[in-house]
């Protein structure tokens, strides 16, 4: 058979695949039909939006699966996801005559639109268990009953589909998603779709370690682990309400990373949650001086505050405080704050507000600033603020209620973005970043009259416009020079300063 795995990127509360990112769920697929004695090609959207022959070409495949799904989409430069209106007129209705579609695109599907998309098989999310199931009826007709409810079950998957990552478009400038776990020990915020993974199911350190492994040695040096909603948490005691963290365990895990690969070059973490480290701040001390230690620069642990508006807080079940957030954000810079070797600093909170929910009122977006404001006045950092407005979603608490609160406050959103970007934002990159660091390995992606823009490749990296036009893909240490609101401009670093972009 010929077969076919379509990226079109995911971005989820706990896993990221737009590029320079690749997700899990293409390696996984294609380690299920290695599995199964399948030969498979792997692409990404834009590589078919820009060669008509190969999208042509797939046509006469024997099946083609489609990955898809932005659940907290957000302003993309690696590459431009793949949309429902897309989606739906991407293929003939009869050509490839097995088409298949997963991610959490299907989570937003309507019934009217699933009538649109009859001719693709749609498995529900998450849809592991059951694609394999499905290929291997295909395969032999043998029923797998395979149960995903365990998260090892991609363990074996993991490591057979890891030579896919050399299919990709911009191979070896790639970052690899790493799963440890599934799922949220919380459970309850209104908006949150991981409650759809139930109780967290941890992947056996060994296997995320072996993966790691196997993807270094098809040639991958960059590595975020991601794909969970709280890294603090691994491996840590879920029998507490608030799971209390293993220092010990996380060390040697972190050990074992660098004695496998010992030239990864960038190593980095995503999601943090601030009730772990706020509930237990000794065992998270250790974690952040592990993180800070084997972790690369440039780290960030994102943060859910969603609101500092204590009534939101309530109306949503939102798993931290205000306060608890505040703590965890001071114990993170107490480790984090100095350089490292890259020009940025070591390991800094994320922190991401969600605009619309119950509860919010006008006054949300005052308090909303004047946590921020606080967090100047301690002379505390964050490396990026995320403000999105929240997305309604089937099955959570706020499909109830809906966006009511979006349409009422669109004036104020505005206003509070606007403020955060200029008096926040640009305040704190002038003071991680002054002018005349040098920041190294900044990768070049695309050029806009005198400018080059790039970006290192790490977790939420900064913008950086250079001045000049330079190739895609070279690597350039850069000197700043000035700011944006969350981005910097810069010169190559032997060339002399002077001069703005803005």
């Amino acid at each position: 058979m010929k077969i076919a795995i379509l990226d079109g990127y995911v971005d989820e509360p706990s896993c990221l695949g737009v590029p320079p990112y690749i997700s899990p769920y293409p390696r996984y697929i294609y380690g299920m039909l290695k599995k199964l004695g399948f030969n498979a090609i792997y692409t990404t959207i834009d590589a078919l939006r820009e060669n008509y022959r190969l999208k042509r070409s797939l046509y006469d495949f024997d099946l083609v699966i489609v990955i898809a799904g932005m659940v907290v989409p957000g302003k993309y430069i690696g590459g431009k996801p793949l949309g429902l209106k897309e989606l739906i007129s991407l293929f003939p209705a009869d050509r490839p005559e097995r088409k298949i579609l997963v991610g959490p695109i299907v989570l937003e599907i309507s019934k009217k639109e699933r009538k649109m998309l009859e001719n693709y098989k749609i498995f529900d999310f998450p849809f592991e268990s059951e694609l394999f199931d499905f290929l291997c009826k295909l395969s032999d007709g043998a029923s797998n009953s395979a149960n995903n409810a365990d998260r090892n079950f991609v363990n074996e998957f993991s490591l057979l589909g890891a030579e896919i990552v050399k299919q990709h478009p911009d191979f070896p400038y790639i970052v690899c998603e790493i799963e440890t776990y599934k799922g949220c020990y919380w459970r309850k915020c209104s908006f949150c779709i991981e409650r759809i993974h139930g109780f967290p199911s941890e992947r056996d350190p060994k296997a995320v370690i072996a993966e790691i492994e196997a993807l270094y040695e098809n040639g991958c040096r960059y590595f975020r682990i991601g794909n969970q909603t709280d890294f603090f948490s691994y491996m840590g005691d879920f029998s507490k309400e608030v799971p209390k963290p293993n220092p010990s365990l996380m060390r040697s895990f972190h050990r074992a990373i660098w004695e496998r690969c010992p030239k990864i070059k960038t190593l980095h973490m995503d999601n943090a949650n601030p009730k772990t480290i706020a509930t237990w701040p000794e065992e998270s001390k250790e974690i952040i001086k592990t993180i800070v230690t084997y972790q690369t620069p440039g780290n960030i642990a994102a943060m859910g505050l969603e609101s500092a508006d204590d009534r939101v807080v309530e109306a949503n079940n939102l798993a931290a405080n205000p306060d608890e957030v505040m703590e965890a954000i001071k114990l993170v810079n107490v480790y984090g704050k100095q350089i490292g070797h890259n020009g940025l600093p070591c390991f800094l909170p994320g922190l991401n507000f969600v605009i619309g929910l119950k509860g919010e009122t006008k006054e949300t977006f005052e308090a909303n600033y004047s946590f921020l404001e606080e967090i100047l006045e301690r002379n505390l950092w964050l490396r990026r603020i995320n403000i999105r407005q929240v997305k309604i979603f089937p099955n959570t608490p706020m499909e109830g209620f809906g966006d009511r609160l979006l349409r009422k406050h669109r004036r104020e959103f505005k206003i509070f973005k606007e403020k955060v970007r200029k008096n926040i934002d640009r305040v704190l990159l002038r003071k991680m970043l002054p002018v005349g660091r040098k920041i190294t390995d900044v990768r070049c992606e695309y050029s806009e009259g005198n400018y080059t823009y790039g970006r290192q490749l790490a977790t939420y990296p900064l913008l950086v416009a250079i001045k000049g036009n330079y190739p895609r893909n070279k690597f350039l240490n850069v000197r700043i020079i000035d700011y944006g609101m969350r981005s910097v401009t810069g010169v190559e670093d032997n060339l002399k300063m002077g001069g703005s972009a803005r």
